[in-house]
């Protein structure tokens, strides 16, 4: 009975010692539906000082929520360090009404408090089809920070539920310590033009974790109506004081970690530290005996428990329970088997007696073989030379990685990265730069299987940019001095290129050696398959003019449209591409400002292509508007007759297009080289000023031949004679940009220069 009547005394005392360490009994615990842990509290005299104090504020009749700094608090995290909060959405939408637009910014300031937004879970998200928001900020002492996401799309139809890849929904990444942020909206992104279906911009630091992309959002006010008027949950890293660990446990008097089986943490973000219960333990580090051991069961003869359960309240057998840690090594069979047993707070552990190894939980303990100095000196040689292997392939990666690292840096300085960087963000272009991974991973490390295309030029690859998004991406061989100074500037002038009849540049990638090009995707081939490779055997007058019309408007475009002029340099069947109904789509403009060209050599002087060669180029090597007005005349010829630039006749003897179409024109013999087709039509009529204008465009002079703007005007007035809507019966044959035969893409390479330029002058002349 005396025992028992002690045990009983001695379980009051440490009741006594737990409710000592605690704050006030009198100190909420909870505020609604969220725990308030210490050294958070309601009241200054409940936390960790005034910045760990929260108020708890009635919302709403019975309704009652934790609020900090005026924000409401979702949630609390002892072990992980961490807070959530709901963070207000900021937004900029058009009054078509008015014509003006609502901009309604928000911001959050953390600076002087243990709080800083966790770089880890969240992200910098912004939502809309004409949207370009920024988030202005501080981290890291003091030092600003400014980051951007821009978000594009046309229709309802490019945007896809959960995707937050651009189109609808971009994400970023935010930096480490970051205390202070606020958004802003760029004024030229203003969602005027797309109003009908989408009036607003949204922008809003977030919980990526709990964020998925919903196209309601954009055409609807879904997401203002998130959490009663728009707001989202975002993590908050929290951490007491600014010192480390090693600093902070000198000062005891406001250590924080004051628990016994506690242990102090280093912030991962930003100053501070954290506490933590020791493993095996669980509770509260902050307050005092908040670590207790895990639960375990008391080996005490019944007889006696049920007498202290007769004397003690249940709730204090359950304490004893709780706190006390049990000597398992010490019950009536070891544990360990043959093993030795070491007790461990709420565990215990096993451990093979010295001079044998195996598992002691099993009581599968092996003595140790002993080796003789010899086996021992070879296995340490071994591990030192593996060490030794080791440590030399761990600095030779790292100094690779850093020179790769460096490279990257360098060619995207000298290619105008940061110029082209500046004026895009003055422009608000929605132009992008690609890093080297992306293209990569689009091309599947530019896999043989993914080329569309080769050439002199180099190689374009179809990339696949996730979301059922594809485009073009062209891997050009080599890139002069020049060029490289010029690149960025030449990038600021093609990105604005803009017309529906020519293929549209994305982006590029600056940080290799030679940087990449990025263009839409065209699916359904190009001119130069379709008009020779037999797969469509009848096309109509009307769709070989639409095609020839398209082609016009494009090049008059970049003569006289574009700012400053373009000359395209190598027009040819093979770079019109078709896209739906057979609309045409120039590509490769440009050729001449972005493919090398090396005054020294005069190999490297010709550009273009054997059949479409301008006879002034080749006597003066240098490109102007009336080149492609030559080049776009050999694609009228092979529009009418269907044969390629360079053919050979019956007799076998390889000859050029344009010369024999001119000798039969004025030998009164075109019948002879017209296509079938266009001569059973019977427009004669038609056909008569189609090739008079084919041969103006091949005048050996450039003076006498037209404008690419005339040829167009011409070309759009006999259309409205042979309007025929035409749908091939074989249209599903084209699916994908099949690779151009070889004769097709036979530009210039480095290669057997001489006689190639002597057979391209012949066939001009």
């Amino acid at each position: 009975m005396s025992s028992a009547i002690a045990l009983v005394s001695l379980l009051f005392q440490l009741l006594l010692a737990v409710a000592s360490a605690v704050p006030d009994s009198s100190c909420p615990t909870k505020c609604g539906d969220v725990d308030i842990p210490y050294p958070f509290g309601v009241g200054i005299n409940c936390s960790w000082g005034i910045r760990f104090n929260l108020t708890c504020d009635e919302v709403e009749t019975g309704v009652k929520k934790p609020f900090l700094f005026n924000v409401e608090v979702h949630s609390i995290s002892l072990l992980m360090g961490q807070l959530r909060f709901l963070n207000s959405i900021s937004s900029a939408c058009y009054n078509p009404n008015y014509n003006n637009v609502t901009y309604t910014p928000w911001g959050v300031n953390f600076e002087d408090t243990p709080y800083r937004f966790s770089d880890l879970h969240n992200k910098f998200t912004a939502i809309g089809c004409d949207t370009l928001a920024y988030i202005i900020g501080s981290h890291e002492s003091d030092i600003s920070y400014q980051s951007g996401c821009v978000s594009i799309c046309e229709d309802e139809q490019s945007i896809v539920n959960g995707s937050c890849a651009g189109m609808g929904c971009c994400q970023t990444s935010i930096p480490k310590n970051l205390r202070y942020y606020e958004v802003a909206f760029a004024r030229g992104f203003n969602n005027s033009d797309i109003w009908r279906f989408s009036r607003c911009s949204y922008a809003v630091l977030l919980d990526a974790e709990w964020f998925e992309f919903q196209t309601s959002y954009i055409t609807t006010t879904q997401l203002m109506q998130i959490n009663s008027g728009g707001r989202v949950p975002v993590v908050i890293d929290w951490a007491i004081g600014n010192e480390t660990c090693e600093v902070a446990s000198h000062d005891l008097s406001y250590y924080a970690c004051i628990s016994n089986n506690s242990e102090c943490i280093d912030s991962s973000n930003g100053p501070g530290y954290l506490c933590n219960c020791s493993k095996g333990y669980q509770g509260n580090p902050y307050v005092s005996d908040g670590c207790q051991g895990l639960s375990s069961s008391i080996p005490i003869n019944s007889i006696i428990l049920l007498s202290i359960a007769a004397m003690v309240p249940n709730t204090v057998v359950f304490a004893l329970q709780y706190v006390l840690d049990i000597d398992d090594c010490n019950q009536q069979s070891n544990p360990c088997s043959d093993g030795i047993c070491h007790n461990l707070p709420g565990s215990y552990s096993c451990h093979c007696p010295e001079g044998s190894h195996g598992d002691a939980y099993n009581g599968t303990c092996i003595p140790n073989q002993k080796l003789s100095l010899a086996v021992k000196a070879v296995i340490g040689t071994s591990i030192s030379l593996t060490f030794l292997l080791v440590f030399g392939m761990c600095i030779c990666m790292i100094y690779q990685r850093r020179k790769l690292v460096q490279s990257r840096k360098r060619y995207f300085s000298e290619h105008g990265g940061m110029q082209l960087l500046e004026e895009m963000r003055k422009l608000s272009l929605a132009f992008r730069i690609f890093s080297k991974e992306e293209l990569e991973r689009a091309t599947n490390k530019f896999d043989k299987n993914r080329i569309l295309g080769q050439g002199g030029y180099g190689t374009v690859y179809k990339g696949d940019m996730g979301d059922n998004q594809f485009v073009a991406i062209k891997q050009p061989k080599v890139i002069n001095e020049r060029q490289k100074k010029e690149f960025g500037k030449e990038m600021l002038i093609l990105s604005q290129v803009n017309h529906r009849n020519i293929v549209k540049l994305l982006g590029c990638c600056l940080e290799v050696e030679v940087p990449m090009l990025v263009y839409e995707f065209v699916p359904n081939g190009n001119l130069y398959e379709l008009i020779h490779s037999r797969i469509i055997d009848n096309i109509p007058l009307a769709v070989r003019l639409n095609i020839a019309r398209d082609s016009a408007d494009a090049l008059a475009y970049l003569h006289y449209s574009a700012s400053p002029p373009i000359i395209h340099g190598d027009v040819k069947s093979a770079n019109i591409l078709l896209h739906e109904n057979y609309t045409a789509k120039v590509s490769d403009f440009g050729a001449s400002r972005l493919n090398p060209k090396d005054e020294d050599q005069f190999a490297t002087l010709v550009q273009g292509t054997c059949g479409y060669l301008d006879p002034e180029y080749l006597q003066t090597c240098k490109l102007t508007e009336k080149s492609d007005v030559y080049s776009f005349g050999v694609v009228l010829l092979e529009l009418l007759t269907r044969k390629k630039a360079i053919y050979f006749e019956e007799n076998g003897e390889e000859t050029s297009l344009a010369s024999s179409f001119i000798l039969a024109k004025k030998e009164d013999r075109l019948e002879e080289l017209l296509d079938n087709q266009v001569t059973s039509e019977g427009d004669a009529e038609l056909i008569e000023r189609i090739g008079e204008m084919a041969v103006q465009c091949l005048s050996i002079k450039g003076e006498e031949r037209p404008t690419m703007k005339n040829v167009a005007d011409q070309l759009n007035s006999m259309r409205k004679f042979k309007q025929h809507p035409w749908t091939p019966p074989n249209a599903e044959g084209i699916e994908s940009f099949l690779p151009v035969p070889s004769d097709a893409q036979s530009s210039t390479g480095n290669t057997s220069y001489i006689p190639k330029v002597a057979l391209c002058i012949e066939y001009a002349r």
